[in-house]
């Protein structure tokens, strides 16, 4: 019986750690045997760029996740952004996206505020701002969508260096920023030691407070550039549509990759992972001729068994 259980565990743990990496190999490997022209450059092309928002999301979820909290504002805060760009585009993109970011940055100082020095569930200080954040969104474009022709803007959204499209290029450094963040700084020991053990942290003398402040913050300006690129890359800006239904999207990518919901542990690349395995699951399906309820249906599944998952591990 005892044998049994450490191999539950043992397994869990694999499933963890690792199961992002088996689950993203077996779909390539689905698609390349039954999906029509899934070995194309183009093909390979699209699926980085459009998994490039919700990865940068999931990045500052994850560091929210890993506080033992969760940022349900993310897909507002996208939605706010987007609303913002047009207004400010006649100064240059530099202002329209500067203007863009400390949108972001105060809504996640907000989120903070609440939850690290009011006290408030994180759950429900950011749901306030996920029903509140797109309806401000909605009055600031008036409820219309208004067509982008700023190109040095654009380009955010559709340009490429050496190849690369740009949305992936700031995916991958904003990947690489916060795996550095995590690993490499102070800020970053404190963040797993305070979702670890939060009341230990305090005696210990951790500045909690702030910890927790910083990670809503950074989790809103990530949010935001998501926004930024996902306007950029419609050419238009539409707050109605932008970063609909993200914070699924980014909790799922977070827990598949392996980041418990219990906090005290951010997997970076796993996070990236699970952001890719969403939109490999949904471009899967969508070209097998299956429509978007079935793609939500199988993330609802994914983030069960993951969730799952790590409860055994925990447990055993």
């Amino acid at each position: 019986m005892t044998s049994v259980t450490v191999d539950r565990a043992r397994v869990a743990a694999w499933l963890q750690n690792y199961g992002v990496y088996l689950a993203v190999v077996v779909l390539l490997l689905f698609n390349l045997a039954f999906t029509e022209n899934f070995l194309s450059l183009a093909n390979f092309r699209t699926q980085l760029v459009q998994a490039a928002p919700v990865c940068v999301v999931a990045l500052g979820m994850a560091l929210v996740i890993g506080t033992e909290g969760i940022d349900l504002s993310v897909g507002s805060v996208m939605s706010v952004a987007a609303a913002l760009v047009p207004l400010y585009l006649g100064y240059g993109p530099a202002a329209a996206v500067g203007v863009a970011l400390a949108a972001g940055l105060v809504a996640g100082l907000f989120s903070g505020f609440l939850v690290a020095r009011l006290g408030i569930q994180p759950i429900i200080a950011t749901l306030a701002l996920l029903v509140g954040g797109r309806g401000l969104a909605l009055v600031i474009a008036h409820g219309q969508l208004v067509q982008l022709r700023a190109p040095a803007f654009l380009a955010l959204g559709t340009g490429d260096v050496a190849g690369i499209p740009v949305m992936v290029l700031v995916a991958a450094m904003l990947a690489a920023c916060t795996g550095l963040l995590v690993r490499r700084t102070a800020f970053g020991r404190r963040l797993v030691a305070v979702g670890g053990n939060r009341t230990a942290s305090t005696l210990a003398g951790l500045p909690v407070k702030r910890v927790l402040v910083g990670v809503y913050a950074i989790s809103g300006v990530l949010a935001a550039i998501a926004g930024v690129l996902a306007t950029a890359r419609l050419g238009a800006s539409d707050p109605a549509d932008v970063g609909l239904l993200m914070e699924l999207s980014a909790i799922t990518a977070v827990v598949v990759g392996g980041t418990p919901l219990t906090g005290g542990k951010v997997r970076v690349l796993g996070t990236v992972m699970g952001a890719l395995l969403m939109q490999l699951v949904h471009a899967t399906l969508i070209k097998h001729d299956l429509p978007d309820s079935a793609a939500q249906m199988v993330q609802a599944a994914i983030i069960v068994v993951a969730v799952y998952v790590a409860r055994e591990r925990s447990r055993r």
